[in-house]
Formats: C-alpha cells, sequence, structure tokens
C-alpha cells in the first residue's frame, strides 16, 4: 500500500468513527499512519546517506541516519510489513558497512534484510542486500562466493530494470575477475559496464568505472 493509500484509508476510518459512530477501525487506522511515518523516516534517511556520499572527503557521519532507519524498522515491524522492514534493514546495514566501516555489524542487518525481502518477494532490496554481502565476502577475500553474490544481485537487479546498479556491480565483479588472475574478463566487463552506465546517464559510475581501469 502507498503512502497516499495510507493517508486516504486513515481519513476514511476517521470519518466513519466520527459520523457512524463506528471507532472499531481506529487502531487499524493508527498502525497505518505507523507506517507513513515510516516511509518518511526511510526517506529522510535515504537523504542523509546521499548527502554523506557525494560529500567530500573525509565525511563526517550524520548523527541523525542511523536513528530515522531504526526508527523506520520499528514502525514497519509495529505494522507487519515485512517489505518495509526489509528495507529499513538494509540501510541500518549499510550505515555500519558503509559508513562506519563495521563489515561484522553490518551483515546479520544485510542477511535478515535478504530473507524479509525474499519472503515479501522484494526483488530490489534483495538484489541490495545480496550486493553488500557480496562486499564483504570480498573484503574478506571470499572471491568465490563475493562473485556468485554479486551476479544474483546484478540478475534481480537487470530484472527489475535497475540498469545503473548492473553496472556499479559490474564493476566489483570486475575487481574478482583481476584477483582470480582473469583480467579479460575483468576488462570486458568494465567495457560492458561503461556501455551500460553511458546509456543510463550514469555518470558517477562511468567515474568508478575509469578509475577501475587504471587499478585493473
Amino acid at each position: 500500500m502507498s503512502t497516499d493509500d495510507r493517508i486516504e484509508q486513515a481519513r476514511r476510518i476517521y470519518e466513519r468513527a466520527v459520523y457512524a459512530g463506528d471507532g472499531a477501525a481506529l487502531t487499524e487506522a493508527e498502525r497505518a499512519l505507523d507506517a507513513v511515518e515510516a516511509d518518511v523516516a526511510l526517506a529522510r534517511g535515504r537523504i542523509r546517506h546521499a548527502r554523506f556520499q557525494n560529500a567530500p572527503e573525509p565525511a563526517a557521519e550524520d548523527p541523525t541516519e542511523l536513528p530515522l532507519f531504526e526508527r523506520a524498522w520499528t514502525l514497519y515491524r509495529s505494522a507487519g510489513d515485512s517489505r518495509g522492514e526489509a528495507e529499513a534493514l538494509f540501510w541500518i546495514g549499510c550505515v555500519h558497512q558503509f559508513i562506519r566501516r563495521d563489515d561484522e555489524t553490518a551483515v546479520p542487518y544485510f542477511e535478515r534484510s535478504e530473507r524479509l525481502a525474499s519472503e515479501a518477494a522484494d526483488q530490489r532490496t534483495r538484489s541490495e542486500a545480496l550486493r553488500h554481502l557480496g562486499i564483504v565476502a570480498h573484503t574478506a577475500g571470499r572471491l568465490d562466493e563475493a562473485r556468485h553474490l554479486l551476479e544474483e544481485s546484478s540478475r534481480l537487479r537487470r530484472a527489475a530494470g535497475a540498469l545503473p546498479g548492473v553496472a556499479s556491480n559490474m564493476i566489483g565483479l570486475a575487481y574478482i575477475a583481476a584477483a582470480q588472475n582473469r583480467r579479460t574478463d575483468a576488462l570486458a566487463t568494465l567495457d560492458e559496464a561503461q556501455s551500460i552506465a553511458r546509456e543510463c546517464d550514469a555518470h558517477a559510475i562511468l567515474r568508478h568505472i575509469e578509475q577501475a581501469r587504471t587499478r585493473i
């Protein structure tokens, strides 16, 4: 259910309670509005995360980011929204992994996010969790595992039409190929990633591709 749908549902329940004396669904309305609050908290947290990513290095952590994602998680869980819970858990993991450089803390959040997203048939969030689990495996030197996770993430992203995300994953796959002494594969992967990124006007990803070429 969308945010607009939840607000409209709460309005209808309010009117039934006030005009018809039917207050049985007021708890349902509050639960729906909790989900709206969760949507807003999640969106605000993502904006904070994007600011961190675009800030000149070294960037400082926004102390409000993690509490926003944690608030969203709590509210989605209370509302019984497993899809929203999966997304909030993913973003909590991102704060620990990407900002705090703490893979050990991040992994359980990514794993739970992936399980919930799979149960909710949320392939986009599942692809994100798999990508970041792949990054953890790559960092730890588990190259075959990292390759499998990134390839599965790319398959889901491609199916969802998230082509810039596919190109981003391919950069990681190129680094893995290079580490496995498959330099020809690595360069071919970067060529394909570059083609996708150009078609999508994904300029930030294009910069990362050029950087990867200098390192492979």
